[in-house]
């Protein structure tokens, strides 16, 4: 480890390993309610359960970009982080603001109450003292990783990063926006949800992808910098127009039907370029590096974010299609396949890349955490293959033959307890990672040696 202040990441990655682990547990349980729909029905709603599924996934995913942040900034910048004291304040408040949220989920605490209750917005039900917190400790992140690059070496990664760190945190404060026009509502709703996940989240895992290829390949800068640049430049142009596929039924003019499709149908070429840099960088690359764990999960990322992201979300964003499947488990599908290829899959690659240099030692536990890796992956494949499959059957019985809700429901309820399984193979592969990067096999030092060699 080349920078003292690095340290600071592996507290940041604990952390989001533990909302990593309430995540998929949440996610398991909100599966088993779809196969037994009466479970915790009194003590934990469904909703909760949902709630803190997404609301967990979320926050690791930010608190693993923001370690990601402080791991790779030094390296980039040639310095140390301007003020560590600001970054272990920023992850207290971020911490007491997301145990906050989660009380008050749980117990429905102050309801009704404009500061302390939650909201009824999806993805956005903290109360407004708990956003207020986020807001706190993203300008202290901001101005505390700012600093450092501004005052050390400018690289496109780190350009890139800031960009897309700066963007997370300034469209964030469209969720402080309520007015009472639904249609109105939604429209700035997606100003956070759409143009965090596929605008400037995208310039993030560009960012840190290039940031490990270049680690994990040896190739030169000059080549990985022209891609992140095609790589952004993609991403911009066809995201933030692309949010209009979310504009097709809410009560916005009729044009957002033909720019939503045009624009959201060229989202599938970021990701594509994201797949072919990472791809073309280990063809390229001279490096054989010791962490092959951390190459998979990196390739991984780009490959299921490009099938879950592009063609996934292409397959239902015309508005013609959209018509008949928004809402359905062909969403569901989509949102699975493209959350865990392009975030999940990164923050652990970063995960496994950065633990063994943050602990001083070789990579370990690379065969355990592989296996992590295609529990993981192919869990999640075949749920989105199940949910696909349901919601292609729930169009055709709900929307084309009218049947109702429930009824469909009943007639994809093997789809579901498949969903549970796939769910099964998910939660059983986290824990497997969780394990391979935190406990190191022991060290012994073996006669003629210098130094401690891993025990087997």
């Amino acid at each position: 480890m080349k920078y003292q202040t690095q340290k600071i990441a592996q507290i940041y990655f604990l952390v989001a390993m533990a909302l990593f682990a309430i995540q998929v547990s949440g996610g398991l349980l909100a599966g088993w309610i779809y196969v037994a729909p009466n479970t915790l029905s009194e003590l934990l709603p469904f909703n909760i359960v949902r709630m803190l599924h997404t609301n967990s996934l979320i926050v690791w995913l930010i608190v693993g970009f923001m370690g990601a942040a402080y791991f790779l900034i030094p390296e980039e910048s040639e310095r140390e982080i301007h003020s560590p004291m600001l970054a272990y304040l920023q992850l207290a408040i971020l911490v007491i603001g997301t145990l906050g949220a989660v009380v008050t989920y749980i117990f429905n605490l102050f309801e009704g109450n404009v500061l302390l209750g939650q909201e009824g917005r999806e993805f956005l039900e903290q109360p407004l003292w708990v956003k207020i917190g986020i807001v706190v400790a993203a300008l202290i992140f901001l101005y505390n990783i700012t600093i450092t690059v501004l005052k050390g070496r400018k690289t496109a990664i780190s350009n890139v990063l800031l960009l897309g760190l700066w963007g997370l945190a300034l469209l964030f404060l469209f969720a402080f926006y309520n007015p009472e026009n639904l249609s109105l509502d939604k429209q700035y709703w997606w100003y956070v949800v759409h143009l965090w996940v596929e605008g400037v989240w995208e310039l993030i895992m560009a960012a840190i992808l290039a940031f490990l290829m270049l680690k994990l390949t040896g190739v030169d800068r000059e080549i990985v910098e022209k891609w992140l640049y095609v790589i952004v430049a993609t991403a911009l142009f066809s995201g933030i127009l692309g949010t209009g596929h979310h504009y097709y039924w809410i009560g916005t003019p009729a044009y957002w039907q033909w720019i939503g499709s045009i624009f959201s149908s060229l989202e599938v070429i970021p990701f594509f370029a994201m797949m072919a840099f990472a791809f073309v960088m280990v063809w390229k690359g001279r490096r054989d590096h010791p962490n092959k764990a951390a190459l998979l999960w990196s390739l991984g990322c780009a490959t299921l974010a490009f099938f879950g992201a592009g063609v996934w979300g292409f397959m239902h964003t015309l508005h013609s299609i959209n018509f008949f499947t928004h809402g359905t488990q062909i969403t569901a599908a989509h949102g699975h396949l493209a959350f865990f290829g392009a975030y999940v899959c990164l923050n652990l690659a970063i995960f496994t890349y950065a633990f063994p240099i943050l602990k001083n030692r070789d990579p370990y536990n690379q065969v355990l955490n592989m296996v992590s890796f295609w529990l993981m992956a192919g869990g999640m494949t075949f749920m989105t293959f199940v949910l696909t499959f349901a919601g292609i059957i729930q169009t055709h019985l709900q929307r084309v033959l009218g049947e109702y809700y429930m009824d469909v429901q009943d007639q994809v309820s093997l789809f579901y307890i498949m969903r549970f399984g796939a769910g099964v193979a998910v939660v059983l592969g986290a824990l497997i990672f969780i394990y391979a990067v935190l406990m190191p096999r022991k060290e012994i030092i073996e006669p003629g040696h210098s130094r401690p060699v891993a025990a087997e």
